[in-house]
């Protein structure tokens, strides 16, 4: 099984190698950030700031890397992928907003969702029954603009 997977690998084009490897690897360290660190401090560690030169990497290339890493990397549920991706676009300087979302299951237990989406589209954590999350208020940006203009 293992051989089959690195096969696989190998026979992905340069371009698509890096952007998974690239992903499992920003998807692993958001697992682990999730583990141990609140919420807003490992978010922020991930995320970084924004880029001003637009990277060559699409919201299309994070979601297909995305569907193949979460079933490398050991519980890496909504949270942890939404994180990877937000850093990822965020990264490539592409928009990111990291949403979360609450409904109540049929057995009266609440559940929650996180997803991201970038340019009107749900890069990741698209789900046939997200209508009926109800949206949590948007989560600002890990960096907020004008103290990431003042990084530079």
């Amino acid at each position: 099984m293992a051989l089959e997977v690195v096969r696989k690998f190998a026979r992905l084009a340069p371009r698509d190698r890096a952007v998974l490897a690239r992903t499992i690897v920003t998807l692993g360290l958001s697992r682990l950030v999730t583990w141990i660190l609140p919420f807003p401090f490992g978010r922020r560690l991930m995320v970084g700031k924004r880029r001003a030169d637009r990277s060559t990497i699409t919201e299309d290339q994070i979601t297909w890397a995305m569907q193949h890493a979460q079933r490398i990397i050991p519980r890496a549920t909504c949270l942890p992928q939404a994180i990877a991706a937000e850093a990822l676009l965020t990264r490539g300087g592409l928009p990111a907003h990291l949403q979360i979302g609450v409904k109540k299951t049929p057995d009266g237990k609440l559940t929650a969702h996180a997803w991201v989406e970038s340019n009107g589209r749900i890069v990741v954590g698209n789900l046939r029954d997200l209508n009926d999350y109800t949206r949590l208020p948007t989560l600002p940006p890990a960096w907020p603009e004008s103290r990431s203009a003042s990084l530079t």
